[in-house]
């Protein structure tokens, strides 16, 4: 059984809302997240089978209309991705940090699963537009050479679309920095 992430974003909270239990009535999909993010718009990110997710996804594309943003499936997502689109990422030691700043919350996702599957790093975090006015980002370490060919491989995989913003490899981050973005 292959594991797929679909990832939806609306610019309206009422028809997000709306496309989401639409999407989880339809299909046999379990729902990551949904919410509201900045500014004003609503994300909606649900895991399952490759089918049942692709037919939820279509689902919320049609409700969602003209009020659909963007709309992105990854069939085969790293495992490793869910835990740091929920925070629960048991946090070791910290080599190095890389840092992957996206233009939306859908491509901070989208990075996260690129850079695990370019290169042996540990994904910290995927933050998603909550107070970042609609962008997200995503946090890794691992050793530096790793994390740095992780990186690359994000910006090879976002920069055709323009989705990317910017990219930082940090060897040796400081215990104070660390804790201050966990």
């Amino acid at each position: 059984m292959r594991r797929s992430i679909g990832l939806l974003e609306y610019k309206s909270i009422a028809k997000g809302m709306e496309a989401c239990d639409e999407m989880l009535k339809s299909s046999n999909v379990k729902l990551v997240l949904a919410s509201p993010v900045c500014p004003g718009k609503y994300i909606v990110i649900l895991s399952g089978d490759v089918g049942a997710v692709e037919n939820a996804v279509k689902v919320g594309i049609n409700i969602g209309g003209s009020y659909l943003i963007s709309d992105y499936l990854i069939a085969n997502v790293h495992e490793n991705v869910f835990p740091a689109i929920t925070g629960t990422i048991d946090i070791g030691k910290i080599d190095s940090l890389g840092i992957v700043e996206t233009i939306s919350a859908v491509a901070s996702i989208i990075a996260g699963d690129v850079a695990l599957k370019a290169a042996n790093i540990d994904l910290l975090e995927i933050r998603i537009a909550k107070g970042l006015c609609g962008k997200g980002y995503m946090l890794m370490t691992g050793e530096v050479s790793a994390v740095k060919s992780a990186v690359e491989a994000c910006e090879s995989r976002l920069i055709e679309t323009g989705e990317i913003i910017s990219t930082v490899t940090i060897p040796s981050p400081s215990k104070e920095l660390i804790s201050s973005l966990l």
